[in-house]
């Protein structure tokens, strides 16, 4: 259902290190809001809701709730790095919105 490229599973399991947090998985969301597309939740997580599935992508636990499974079939997280700074990157194919200045929102 999801990808996540190997720069993105390096750097969450970096960042639970960090904070010590055996155990925990990624918390991936769609939620409300956004320019006429998506807009992403991503936390930290070690508790499986009733309504979450989980699986396992390049050694980490992804758990996603059963209504951001819909929106998210496909979907691949990546970590970049760049002059403009660095973050966690959504590609997702379902995402096809546009605001009305004709900018695609950002993941």
């Amino acid at each position: 259902m999801i990808q996540v490229t190997e720069a993105a599973a390096r750097k969450v399991k970096e960042l639970l290190a960090a904070e010590k947090r055996d155990g925990y998985g990624l918390r991936v969301a769609v939620q409300g809001g956004g320019c006429s597309g998506f807009q992403y939740g991503l936390s930290f997580e070690n508790t499986q809701g009733a309504n979450d599935e989980v699986m396992e992508v390049e050694g980490i636990k992804i758990y996603v709730d059963a209504m951001s499974g819909m929106y998210l079939d496909g979907a691949k997280i990546d970590y970049v790095e760049s002059a403009q700074g660095a973050g966690f990157k959504i590609d997702n194919p379902n995402n096809t919105g546009t605001c009305g200045c004709g900018h695609r929102p950002p993941a």
